[in-house]
């Protein structure tokens, strides 16, 4: 199976909307090339994309777009997850056909068995490499080992389920090369995941020159410059509430506007919160 590897950071995008709530597809475009441009390895189309909100017809230009602007210059992987074996496995083989490098499943809250069940009717369908998603804690590192084991395209884990640093010892612990274990959950313990074998993160796509930063500074064996780069470039933004990543990349050019599609869940930011944002935009140079 040759392809793309994925590791270092792999942002997830977002959806950009225009005014009549349609796919703003010159913004999404221009956000490829600005995450690319800062370095990124790799991009994901899931749940911070708003898949559960889109079309299915909606959901299928994204995927195109993503692939037509990123020309092979990183790879993808799309979430394909379902409540459904069968749904979530139709899901898969149009992301594959569409050209993506790689799908990600969402384990059900369910026994092992039957998560088992699940990945490997998956695993058999599709052709590309597959990511576990491990975000509700069902998932443990010995059931991840011995679903690579019976599946050869299982080769990647996405850990978010707290704490993350523990579940991602215990993934590295009992998969080591086998499955290529990186991090999510916006990247608030990137660097103690990355202390724990870690060989990447998973992050909103608002940052990625700041999140690139503390990649290459690990890599280059400075783990206290890359702590610092995340405690000044990148923890600021994640005290915040999470409708600001949109807003910062609508105040650099990047997207056009910064609202979610309704419903709108994320609560707007209140006065306080407005005037800590744009103290931490104008300590970032974020305009």
């Amino acid at each position: 199976m040759n392809s793309p590897h994925f590791q270092g950071v792999v942002p997830i995008l977002i959806t950009p909307f225009d005014e009549a709530d349609r796919i703003d597809e010159d913004s999404l475009r221009r956000l490829v090339d600005y995450c690319i441009d800062a370095g990124v390895h790799g991009f994901g189309i899931a749940f911070a994309t708003e898949i559960p909100k889109l079309t299915e017809a909606e959901r299928d230009r994204v995927t195109q777009i993503v692939v037509e602007q990123t020309r092979s210059r990183v790879p993808i992987v799309a979430n394909t997850g379902a409540p459904s074996t069968q749904a979530t496995i139709q899901h898969s083989l149009r992301a594959q056909d569409l050209g993506v490098d790689a799908v990600m499943g969402t384990p059900p809250d369910a026994s092992a068995e039957l998560i088992r069940q699940y990945f490997t009717g998956l695993c058999k369908a599709v052709e590309i490499p597959l990511f576990v998603q491990e975000v509700s804690g069902v998932m443990s590192g010995a059931l991840l080992k011995q679903l690579a084991d019976e599946s050869e395209n299982l080769r990647y884990a996405k850990v978010e389920s707290a704490p993350t640093p523990t579940k991602i010892k215990d993934c590295v612990d009992h998969c080591g090369d086998r499955v290529t274990v990186l991090g999510g959950a916006s990247g608030t313990q990137l660097i103690e995941e990355l202390r724990r074998g870690s060989q990447g993160t998973m992050p909103w796509p608002s940052l990625p020159h700041a999140f690139v930063r503390v990649w290459d500074l690990w890599q280059s064996g400075d783990g206290t410059g890359a702590r610092q780069a995340w405690e000044q470039q990148i923890q600021p933004v994640l005290r915040l509430n999470g409708v600001v990543h949109k807003k910062i990349l609508c105040r650099q050019g990047v997207i056009a506007h910064s609202h979610f599609r309704a419903p709108d869940t994320v609560p707007p930011l209140d006065d306080a919160t407005q005037r800590e944002f744009d103290e931490v935009c104008e300590r970032l140079d974020i305009d």
